[in-house]
């Protein structure tokens, strides 16, 4: 714990720079259940959030308040856990497995840092689940945190950690303290900062200059976007040739948004892959796992220009990673894109195509650039193979 010495309530900070009212909002409330737990252990409680979101922070807290008072507790980060109880089978170990093992599951106080991020091997989650049934029968104070969400979770400890009547679930909605500096706390993935100008309400139908066709099109396809923006749910898909206001519609849906302090990530399809790429790199001062998931769980994402990256084996199978985990867990999407859907990957294809879950609209009008009345449409860009 003397790493952990800093992190009390008195050094946690809510009203940081760079976090929107929801933001702030939501670890307030976070810092209120974190102090009330350490003034009288009961039950348990549930941290969930990205990395860096403070969880850590105000579990460690919770721990060094019950120390100052008094309290035993255990604070243990979960792989850490599981390596202690290995080393006990050890030729030089000096505490046996079964005396490490009950130190664990009989704590007075239990704060399981990074719950989701060992090596879930079977002996690994049995030992987990065997601390979490003890525990949870004797009822004993444990808190956890987690960046998984608990569909990711192993189901036995899942079925634990779902009980409303004992455990309380905070969700913090906030980005990475140690990232910050991004205006309202928008992640470095994100170009929605290059597209501040496009609202919905700036959004040009090009009154008098397009046939009655594709001027009402143009007006249905707002009207689509401001209906989104009310209320995102599942996917909303734009076609159209570049140029044709699809970029414009799906950035002011982010925008709108992330003004009402709801997060929203923004990016563009080459981009990135570029980024997740990157995160391989020495130099990288984010893991590819967290970029990764960050894309993936984010509770709106904006993906465009779908289909104009390089079409690899490995560019393909991480955009359906990304797009089948939101499909699954019907998380709010926006994809643009110029090619028809049956010219996308096939596996995406059939997720896009899934009208119960999915809304493509199909922008006619053609690009705003260069609009001159005797050259109005652009050419169609070639296809390309898959």
């Amino acid at each position: 714990m003397q790493h952990l010495e800093r992190m009390t309530f008195e050094t946690f900070i809510p009203e940081g720079q760079g976090r929107n009212e929801k933001q702030r909002t939501s670890l307030r409330i976070a810092c209120e259940k974190a102090m009330a737990f350490s003034r009288k252990p009961n039950g348990w409680l549930l941290l969930r959030g990205h990395y860096g979101c403070g969880k850590t922070h105000l579990a460690a807290a919770i721990a060094n308040e019950c120390l100052r008072r008094g309290q035993p507790v255990l604070f243990v980060n979960a792989p850490d856990l599981l390596d202690h109880l290995r080393a006990t089978f050890g030729p030089e170990s000096e505490v046996s497995f079964d005396e490490r093992f009950e130190e664990v599951r009989d704590a007075p106080v239990l704060i399981l840092d990074d719950l989701g991020t060992q090596n879930a091997t079977p002996w690994a989650q049995e030992k987990l689940y065997q601390i979490f049934n003890h525990r949870y029968n004797a009822q004993l104070p444990t808190v956890i945190t987690t960046n998984q969400d608990l569909s990711e979770i192993d189901p036995r400890l899942r079925s634990r950690l779902l009980h409303i009547e004992f455990v309380e679930q905070i969700k913090i909605h906030a980005p990475d303290f140690r990232g910050m500096g991004f205006d309202e706390g928008q992640s470095e993935l994100s170009s929605l900062q290059l597209h501040r100008d496009q609202t919905l309400d700036g959004f040009d139908l090009r009154v008098g200059e397009l046939p009655a066709e594709e001027s009402d099109n143009l007006k249905r396809a707002l009207a689509l976007a401001q209906q989104y923006a009310a209320d995102p749910k599942d996917w909303l898909v734009f076609t159209g040739t570049y140029g044709c206001g699809k970029t414009h519609l799906a950035a002011a849906i982010a925008n709108s948004r992330d003004d009402q302090g709801q997060p929203a990530l923004f990016v563009v399809v080459p981009d990135l892959l570029d980024h997740l790429r990157a995160a391989f790199g020495p130099q990288s001062r984010v893991s590819y796992d967290k970029r990764f998931d960050e894309v993936r769980t984010a509770p709106l994402l904006a993906l465009d220009d779908l289909g104009t990256e390089s079409a690899t084996p490995w560019a393909r199978e991480k955009l359906y990673q990304i797009v089948n985990y939101r499909y699954a867990a019907r998380l709010p999407t926006i994809i643009t894109t110029s090619w028809t859907i049956e010219e996308l990957d096939p596996k995406i294809a059939t997720r896009i195509l899934d009208s119960t879950r999915c809304t493509v609209f199909a922008i006619l009008a053609p690009s705003y650039r260069g609009r001159q009345s005797s050259a109005r449409r652009k050419p169609t860009p070639p296809r390309r193979g898959r």
